[in-house]
């Protein structure tokens, strides 16, 4: 068994030594659909045996054990010719009404970019991949590991937290909507896959035949319009044993919001859509005047309220600034209200996103089919000891053991509290409620802090005083 470990450290440092590499998103991109083509071909030597008159849709001379994995194979220009003016340009140009397997390939390819220049470097890279066996089930258990890693190191290539959800978040979000077999589930801004995979260890328990394997296969689906996410996904869901990942390179928002009909309902959405991003201009033209904006993630919550089914369920994460926002956030709020039951939102302490983001933000679940009475608040709390998260010490599953005692027998308690739909109108919507168990700041009054602050300025002014006075005399 090779040390995996190692080998991902290995193809790092190679990759450090090639000039055409230029930072993290390059060598990760670079890294990935590399992995992506190794995983490939050993899965296709698993769908030789499993599927009947399988044919794969890469040509010979271009499957992985024809070109890489021979350790003294291609090498230096001549490996660098074959990687660029042959390999490349035939998987973008797949057909891909052959199969299922070329759409995928096709759609990984068509915006992937070979960075490295050095054919040499090249080979040591991929002579390192080769060693790794994706049919293992431990080496592929203990590279899912790595790829969290890798995933979290994404922080200098993204914005936003549009990459990474702590994991911890994630398998709460999931655990609370409880997924069964067979309801379709959908993240529409999925990133590198973190939910879908989640939802796929929650299901996974409850699948005891290969009919229950394929159904699962055929209901969890998400959506991502950026190329490096999406091929991150792809990977991630073929490493968690889907076949054929139902990962789509799109932006969910470019359809116009009265095209999206019956066929198009699903049971479950769980989603944290890129809050803080900006959409291309012309597209909240495709929402209703009342839902019009730029900011991503309202109009992610918009189109999340037309695609479930009655009695569909989502999780969300989103900022403070949606809960207290006005105009179209009122709006959009209102909606939200009156069509569905959110029935919980659980606030999130600062530094869960770290070092994405540190905009504070707020999970919320809601179902749809009948409108709030009311919403209950779970302030999240730090475990003893903690005053933030980071990248060393981030949110464990472990601490949302509280939410989930609380979940299904509700009380009011230090953490947890109720608001009603009649308080929610009086504020004009504004959600963002603050926990009435936790002591006031104890404040001073205005005149007492008028009084600290002047006191401050005149110390202030009497420092730069004499700092003046010490350059004056220095200068003579």
């Amino acid at each position: 068994m090779s040390n995996i470990t190692t080998n991902i450290k290995g193809i790092r440092d190679i990759m450090r030594k090639d000039t055409g590499v230029d930072g993290d998103a390059q060598r990760i991109s670079q890294m990935v659909w590399m992995l992506f083509m190794k995983i490939f071909a050993d899965k296709e030597e698993e769908w030789e045996i499993t599927l009947d008159n399988y044919e794969s849709p890469i040509p010979e001379n271009l499957k992985w054990q024809n070109w890489a994995a021979d350790d003294e194979g291609l090498t230096g220009d001549a490996l660098m010719d074959f990687i660029d003016n042959k390999l490349f340009p035939a998987l973008k140009d797949l057909d891909i009404t052959i199969s299922p397997q070329a759409h995928i390939i096709r759609s990984v390819f068509d915006d992937t970019y070979n960075y490295m220049k050095n054919g040499t470097l090249f080979r040591q890279v991929i002579n390192v991949i080769d060693q790794i066996d994706f049919n293992s089930t431990t080496e592929r258990h203990l590279f899912n590991d790595i790829y969290e890693t890798i995933l979290k190191e994404l922080q200098s290539a993204g914005s936003s937290g549009e990459y990474y959800t702590p994991r911890a978040v994630t398998q709460f979000m999931v655990d609370m909507i409880n997924p069964q077999l067979g309801e379709s589930v959908l993240d529409p801004a999925c990133g590198t896959g973190g939910f879908l995979t989640c939802t796929i260890d929650h299901i996974r328990e409850q699948v005891k035949t290969p009919k229950d394997r394929e159904i699962m296969q055929n209901s969890i689906r998400g959506v991502e319009k950026k190329p490096l996410p999406h091929l991150l996904c792809t990977t991630n869901l073929m490493l968690n044993g889907f076949d054929l990942p139902a990962v789509r390179r799109d932006n969910l928002l470019s359809k116009p919001y009265a095209d999206w009909g019956a066929k198009d309902k699903l049971d479950i959405i769980v989603t944290n859509p890129p809050f803080g991003g900006v959409e291309e201009d012309g597209t909240e033209t495709n929402f209703p005047q009342k839902f019009r904006t730029k900011e991503t993630a309202d109009l992610f919550l918009a189109l999340i309220i037309k695609l479930l089914k009655n009695n569909g369920r989502c999780a969300i994460v989103l900022p403070d600034g949606t809960l207290f926002g006005e105009g179209m956030k009122t709006r959009l709020k209102e909606e939200l209200l009156e069509r569905c039951n959110l029935h919980t939102i659980v606030r999130l302490p600062n530094g869960v996103f770290n070092p994405y983001t540190s905009i504070k933000t707020n999970l919320l679940f809601f179902e749809k089919g009948t409108p709030t009475k009311d919403i209950w608040y779970f302030e999240h709390p730090y475990p003893e000891g903690v005053k933030s998260y980071n990248k060393g010490k981030p949110i464990h599953i472990k601490e949302f053991d509280l939410e989930k005692a609380w979940w299904d027998n509700r009380e009011e308690n230090e953490n947890a509290w109720k608001v009603s739909i009649d308080d929610i109108k009086k504020r004009n919507f504004n959600l963002d409620i603050k926990n009435p168990h936790q002591e006031a700041d104890d404040l001073a009054s205005p005149e007492e802090l008028l009084a600290k602050f002047e006191a401050t300025e005149k110390k202030i002014s009497s420092i730069q005083d004499e700092i003046i006075n010490v350059l004056t005399e220095a200068l003579k």
